[in-house]
């Protein structure tokens, strides 16, 4: 292969994995850029001189001896010196993280109730940077830990840079950010030996939550499904605290900003995030990162929750409360906007993790509330900064806006911007750089009216901390409930002080009490008879992740693993497999080895099917669905308990599971429990049953259409198994107790 054939087979690779869609920020980042594989480069020193040698230290040595090493080496010393430095300081909350570049356009203009022009003009695309990340690990912490998870959006409009650094949560456990040094002191490792790590299943974080219970309504949330997403690309994300929109007329609305994603809200089941954390930490941003490399670009619906300054106090809850929501019921969201994800990152440590968002980012049109929490987060995003990234963070090339920037500010650690002229202050005898008019776009603060006393003091409606604590619980679905159960007990179960668990009991009666008893039952706590206060009974359908399934069944980059051994059914795999592809799913072949094996009827001598991975390399917890095509493999693969533990496990961990011909035996004897029906053998019949697929016959070709046509009762296999696969998991096996019955 020739030199120039190389680097473009390297070039080709490079935009696959990074998705090659380009905007306005993207271009600016181009003048900070190096490509490693570019034609002609030579290894340098950080001065530019060429180096020849960068595998051994200069010495006073001969053929016989290896002497002492040189001082004067200099190439030696920087590369030493170099690494030494490479790491800057973690960052103390949402240290674990990965990111994507995108483009926000708008649908619908806002111009009602606001005069930014991100959210007004419908002919820009607006390029955005988005963070996600967990909250309480370390870098090195995995990533499907139960924890709450960043949503940082940051928006390079031509106005400057808008951040909105939100979470996949639209509460959060404190009012007032002078309890945040204690909130997460209190959730992070104990001090006393350091553990645990990235948990909050330990005595210190219940002792605060029930010592403190404005976070009632928080740890329900977090103990939900909402703790443990299955993908970054399927939450949802808000931004938490209550802003200002200030439309051209100077008024202004109250505002929440939501993100709903187009793939719907899905999570994991418990024991499958467990076992992920130690099977593949880097799940979730591996996930990321190959939904955008084969183009399966994320996507969230973007909208605004609006109140007039005169429906400030039409609630029984203050609006200005972190540790509230708006209920969509009672004040609609307005979807005005796209937010898509479409190009990798090139460089992880200078576009990640230098990345740094600030709730003060704003744009004209856009304000602060006096939402307490608002007003601390204000000052801490902006001085966090300083420590991680010095005073300049902003003249970074991931956080430096794509608009024009001039001001009086000079020097400092890591100055990058050259500013030419005589003056550095204002006002000054050339009128350089004056301040902007507001017609010029200069911004103007919202002129509020406050009337108070100076006074540490709550509200009368911030002193209420309940009543949407229930109100999330009674709208979860049944299996949503037994899952927030099920995390209460574990995470009780991981605290040795009888203090804390039997406190955490009282508090629960507070929210609702059989949930309380039972909890008090598996964690030892005197079983409560009596509730601490009556559960209203009321519900809020849009606070289930059941509320957001996609209006269309999708199975869209959908992981499946498809089993073979040698003699599968190279009809069932091709057909199913091309099907599954077409609806843009992302499939993976799974063998005994990752050497070739072969159809049935194949000559070995041929080609063969390459695995992917093979059986002890993978797990099926990594995969969304199993597919397991027909044929003589099938023997073969009964044998094998490996297999048998694929199937079972991807059965009790909700997950659909498909099987044609022979393969339907295999299932049977994997999960052949009370309640389940199996096709029979060489029957074209397709059973559907608990979210199992299986057709006794061969497939046949000419039975698979080239799209899926995904509903329920569909009478075709890959229909049936296609709209198994888009209901994400089948909690009817779970309700049922059939998950119980199997070993996984």
């Amino acid at each position: 292969m020739t030199s120039q054939k190389l680097m473009e087979g390297l070039e080709k690779a490079k935009e696959t994995v990074t998705g090659s869609v380009s905007n306005a920020k993207v271009d600016d980042l181009q003048r900070d850029m190096q490509d490693i594989g570019a034609p002609g480069a030579r290894l340098t020193t950080d001065f530019g001189l060429k180096v020849s040698n960068t595998d051994d230290w200069l010495t006073v040595s001969n053929e016989d001896r290896l002497g002492p090493s040189l001082l004067e080496d200099n190439h030696g010393r920087e590369k030493i010196h170099r690494f030494d430095h490479e790491r800057i300081p973690e960052r103390v909350v949402h240290a674990r993280g990965s990111g994507a570049f995108g483009t926000f356009k708008l649908f619908e203009s806002a111009e009602d109730v606001t005069k930014a022009g991100v959210l007004t003009d419908t002919s820009r695309t607006t390029p955005v940077f988005l963070r996600f990340s967990t909250v309480l690990g370390s870098r090195g912490s995995a990533d499907t830990v139960r924890d709450v998870r960043g949503f940082a959006v940051k928006f390079y409009t031509a106005e400057g840079n808008w951040d909105i650094v939100g979470n996949d949560i639209p509460v959060f456990f404190i009012q007032d950010s002078m309890k945040f040094p204690d909130v997460i002191h209190a959730g992070k490792p104990e001090p006393n030996n350091e553990v645990p790590t990235a948990q909050s299943a330990h005595n210190n974080f219940w002792d605060f939550q029930y010592l403190h219970s404005e976070a009632s309504h928080m740890f329900m949330w977090a103990m939900s499904d909402r703790g443990i997403p299955r993908s970054y690309r399927m939450m949802q994300g808000f931004g938490v605290n209550t802003y200002r929109l200030v439309n051209k007329e100077g008024v202004s609305h109250f505002v929440k900003f939501h993100f709903l994603p187009l793939l719907g809200v899905h999570s994991f089941v418990w024991d499958e995030a467990l076992k992920i954390c130690g099977q593949d930490p880097d799940f979730h941003r591996k996930d990321l990162e190959e939904a955008i490399a084969n183009g399966v670009f994320p996507k969230w619906k973007f909208g605004i929750q609006t109140l007039a300054e005169s429906q400030q106090d039409d609630f029984d809850f203050d609006i200005l409360d972190a540790t509230k929501v708006w209920p969509e019921e009672l004040v609609p969201i307005r979807y005005i906007g796209e937010l898509e994800l479409n190009r990798n990152v090139d460089e992880f440590f200078t576009q990640t993790e230098q990345a740094a968002f600030c709730t003060s980012h704003i744009v004209p049109g856009i304000d602060f509330s006096d939402d307490p929490l608002l007003q601390g987060r204000n000052f801490s995003y902006f001085d966090t900064q300083l420590s991680r990234l010095g005073i300049n963070w902003q003249e970074l090339p991931i956080n430096r806006p794509v608009c024009p920037v001039m001001n009086h500010q000079r020097d400092g650690q890591g100055r990058h911007r050259i500013t030419k002229g005589s003056v550095n202050y204002w006002p000054n005898r050339f009128n350089a750089a004056p301040p902007a008019k507001p017609e010029e776009g200069g911004y103007v603060n919202y002129p509020e009216k406050i009337a108070g006393m100076k006074i540490r003091l709550k509200s009368k409606k911030f002193r209420e901390h309940f009543n949407q604590a229930q109100l999330f619980y009674n709208s979860l679905a049944a299996h949503e409930k037994a899952h927030l159960t099920a995390a209460l007990c574990f995470e009780l179960d991981h605290c040795d002080d009888t203090v804390v668990y039997n406190r955490m009991v009282e508090r629960l009666c507070d929210i609702d009490l059989a949930l309380a008893q039972a909890v008090a039952e598996k964690v030892g706590a005197p079983t409560p008879t009596k509730a601490g206060r009556a559960n209203h009974g009321r519900e809020c359908p849009s606070l289930s992740q059941t509320y957001y399934a996609p209006k269309e069944p999708t199975i869209a980059s959908r992981r499946i693993a498809i089993l073979v051994a040698d003699g599968y059914d190279a009809a069932a795999l091709e057909g199913v497999r091309g099907a599954l592809k077409a609806a843009q799913a992302f499939t993976f072949v799974i063998g005994p080895k990752r050497q070739p094996v072969f159809a049935a009827g194949e000559n070995k001598s041929g080609k063969g099917l390459t695995p992917d991975h093979h059986f002890e390399g993978m797990r099926s917890t990594l995969f969304d669905s199993l597919f397991i095509p027909g044929g003589a493999h099938v023997e073969t693969l009964r044998k094998n308990g490996r297999v048998i533990h694929w199937v079972r496990e991807a059965f009790g961990h909700l997950k659909a599971i498909g099987a044609t011909g022979e393969a339907v035996a295999l299932v049977r004897d994997a999960c052949d429990l009370p309640g389940m029906r199996f096709a029979a053998a060489a029957s074209n019949e397709v059973v559907e049953s608990f979210g199992v697929v299986t057709m006794g016959g061969a497939l046949e070709p000419e039975s698979v259409k080239e799209t899926i046509d995904m509903f329920k009762g569909a009478k075709d296999f890959v229909s049936a198994y296609g709209y198994a696969i888009s209901q994400h998991k089948n909690f009817e096996r779970e309700m049922e107790g059939l998950t119980e019955m199997v070993a996984f």
